[in-house]
């Protein structure tokens, strides 16, 4: 079957999207955009470390190679071919904490180019962006200018290389002040480089998280393996969907962390690396939340099978991988920046509505899990249970907290002050989900009594299970009512109101809001 002309396009956006997202910043015949009395045009900006003086190879640095403008023929036509210096295009590299010295702030001027009113105070040169010197470093913010020649319709921009011998998030822009520029597009790229290699300083620190997190999936799954071998007779069928994670697990960060290696080697992220590092992402994801819900509907321990209600569970499954998968593709593959923020609201939104299902589904069936048990008095089988509910209801605390510093930090860090320290962001998922996945196989191990924790068709459990509505609508039994008042009894005195069942407080918290 063809392809759609649409499906093509964003796939074609998406690949130009990876030369862009990386240290080897490309320029493909970009406009420049009006800004008060300036135009300017956004070339990178990046968390750069200070070169280490000691080591020429550790080296910080800029680098502008074949950095090409090219104006109409209808701005050049307006010059003779004797004439020199007919154009000027600057390009600007600041360190965020110096923004307030690019432009006319300081001169009580709302104009970022000089203006012959301000020229006449020997405050600027006409044509020129306005820059007020840093004091302690009087060659920042670097300006690098290019002029234009005669007619000619295109100039290049000599390459040099601009060292960074400060710590500090820094911007590039090329602008320039002349309306007759308008129309000028940039092509070429520049190089970014922090002393131990091409990648940004904000992803630095991300490359030895995934070297210690694939170190950490190593352990479990070795773990995991031992009580696995030792008692293989007992296995059930819940455990080799666990092992399944721990392997997503460890496939996942060992490609993130192959992906991020060759990124700093080469300054470009390799696209076939990242795809395998985005599916395993998206396929572990999808399955932990798949384990999650089986493992409160009881699977295994109370239901043998998951009976109808199978293809629904897959047709969720199925819906959140591809909704986190196109999410993941556009966020590690191109610059999110580059679309729209509907574009963006679109990914995330389906994947937020799918997470929240996926909450509401796993509670509620925790719910009529724990419900069942009590009934049954299954007393072991509910403290397992018991245990699992509070570990869940604490993670999803702390994600709620979670969600409200990403929140602040965002609202309070706009242009990435705090860049040094936003690792810490998307590396916190990681190390939960991790948690979550260690509680999981410590409560249901092979070695824990394998036998009392399997699903039993004895006749006891078979009269619950006849007898029991999962939703607690009626309650049919063949004993008498003093038996029926009992159960209600031990159930209250089991299980206090604090619990997650339906009317505890805890559950109101969480989804009543009371």
């Amino acid at each position: 079957m063809p392809m759609r002309p649409s499906l093509l396009l964003i796939l074609l956006q998406i690949f130009y999207a990876l030369l862009a997202d990386a240290s080897v910043h490309e320029y493909g015949g970009g406009g420049f955009t009006p800004r008060a009395n300036s135009f300017f045009f956004h070339g990178g900006s990046e968390g750069l470390y200070a070169s280490d003086p000691s080591a020429n190879s550790s080296a910080s640095f800029i680098k502008f190679d074949t950095v090409v403008f090219r104006r109409t023929q209808e701005s050049a036509s307006r010059h003779e071919d004797m004439q020199q210096k007919t154009g000027l295009v600057e390009a600007i590299i600041v360190e965020i904490q110096d923004r307030d010295k690019i432009g006319g702030s300081y001169l009580h001027s709302d104009a970022i180019c000089c203006t012959p009113e301000l020229d006449k105070e020997k405050s600027c040169r006409v044509g020129e962006v306005i820059i007020r010197p840093n004091p302690d470093n009087p060659d920042w913010p670097k300006r690098i200018q290019t002029f234009f020649d005669g007619k000619h319709e295109e100039t290049t921009m000599e390459p040099q290389i601009v060292s960074i011998n400060k710590t500090g998030m820094y911007y590039l822009y090329f602008m320039f002040c002349d309306p007759q520029l308008q129309g000028l597009k940039i092509t070429g790229r520049t190089v970014w480089r922090n002393p131990q290699g091409y990648l940004p300083g904000k992803m630095a620190p991300m490359m030895t998280f995934y070297g210690f997190m694939s170190l950490a999936y190593l352990a479990l799954g070795l773990l995991w393996f031992i009580q696995f071998v030792r008692s293989w007779k007992d296995i059930l069928q819940l455990h080799y969907h666990i092992t399944a994670v721990i392997a997503l697990g460890m496939c996942e960060m060992a490609f993130w962390y192959f992906e991020y290696a060759n990124f700093n080697s080469t300054g470009t992220r390799p696209m076939g690396i990242t795809l395998w590092a985005v599916t395993f992402t998206a396929v572990k994801k999808t399955v932990s939340r798949l384990l999650l819900l089986v493992v409160s509907m009881g699977y295994g321990v109370v239901l043998p099978t998951l009976g109808g209600i199978t293809s629904r569970v897959a047709a969720l499954g199925f819906i959140y991988f591809v909704a986190s998968e196109a999410l993941e593709l556009v966020e590690n593959l191109g610059n999110i920046n580059d679309f729209s923020g509907k574009t963006r609201l679109f990914l995330v939104l389906p994947v937020a509505i799918l997470d929240a299902t996926f909450i509401i589904w796993i509670f509620s069936s925790l719910s009529r899990t724990l419900e069942k048990l009590q009934l049954r008095r299954s007393m072991a089988k509910l403290e397992l249970y018991r245990k699992f509910t509070n570990s869940l209801a604490v993670s999803v605390l702390i994600s709620i907290a979670w969600i409200g510093y990403e929140l602040y930090f965002n609202a309070t860090d706009p242009l990435s002050e705090l860049w040094q320290r936003a690792w810490i962001i998307p590396s916190f998922w990681n190390v939960l989900s991790y948690a979550l996945l260690v509680i999981i196989c410590i409560l249901w191990s092979p070695s824990r009594n394998p036998t009392g924790f399997t699903y039993s068709e004895d006749a006891g459990e078979g009269a619950d299970e006849e007898g029991l509505s999962l939703v607690g609508s009626a309650v049919k039994g063949t004993g008498d009512m003093v038996n029926m008042f009992q159960r209600i009894n031990a159930h209250n005195e089991f299980w206090p109101e604090c619990s997650c069942t339906p009317g505890g407080k805890l559950w109101n918290a969480l989804f009543l809001g009371s």
